[in-house]
């Protein structure tokens, strides 16, 4: 799972995935119930279109009862996206979003003692990590909040996914369920954007370890 990672800058976003409108947005370290930035199919445009959106890390259902929920979502086991009561309503109508990352933090835990590791991209281009949307309506105010969830999938057999995190004592190693994010590279986004659940399915998958720049943080 992910915690913590670096948005770019608004201008950065709009000139590397082509998106038109303009945002104040400045490059800062996010975390989970922060607000950051997503990208996902404009909803106002016949035509495959995207748009940037200021929302809450942590997607918010549409059935919950308040914008403030008692347990996390700002990560979505990509195994369950169409059962979690949570995610399936965002996984069916197609509320597939990117979320831009110059870097993501994991812990590792290979020395007895958490040190956390920075992960950026071996070839110097922003993350675009598969997510989530939803707009949640306050029924009381009509107020209606922005909100994304970051997808993960089970890393157990990736030689370098698997090092991250604290392991659980009572599994054994092949059973760990170690979490990477889902990079979605930029000739899938539009597929992942646009296209259908099976084409988006598809691209839910782990990326090669050498697409990685990965160390501790500081090195």
């Amino acid at each position: 799972m992910c915690n913590r990672y670096v948005s770019p800058a608004a201008g950065d976003m709009e000139r590397y995935w082509h998106v038109g409108a303009r945002s104040p947005w400045r490059a800062v370290e996010v975390f989970p119930r922060a607000p950051g930035p997503f990208i996902r199919a404009a909803r106002d445009s016949t035509e495959p279109a995207r748009e940037l959106v200021i929302g809450q890390w942590g997607l918010i259902p549409w059935f919950a009862k308040s914008a403030k929920l008692a347990y996390s979502t700002n990560n979505a086991r990509s195994e369950e996206l169409s059962t979690k009561a949570s995610y399936k309503h965002s996984w069916q109508y197609g509320k597939r979003c990117i979320i831009p990352a110059m870097s993501f933090d994991e812990p590792n835990w290979e020395t007895g003692k958490n040190i956390w590791w920075r992960f950026r991209r071996a070839d110097d281009a922003p993350w675009a990590l598969a997510g989530l949307w939803n707009t949640w309506t306050d029924k009381a105010t009509g107020e209606m909040v922005e909100s994304y969830t970051m997808l993960t999938l089970n890393a157990d057999e990736h030689p370098l996914m698997s090092r991250m995190h604290k392991p659980d004592p009572k599994l054994g190693p092949d059973a760990q369920d170690k979490r990477s994010v889902v990079p979605i590279e930029l000739e899938d986004l539009d597929a992942w954007l646009h296209g259908t659940q099976e084409q988006a399915q598809a691209l839910v998958r782990l990326m090669p370890a050498e697409v990685f720049d990965a160390g501790p943080v500081g090195r």
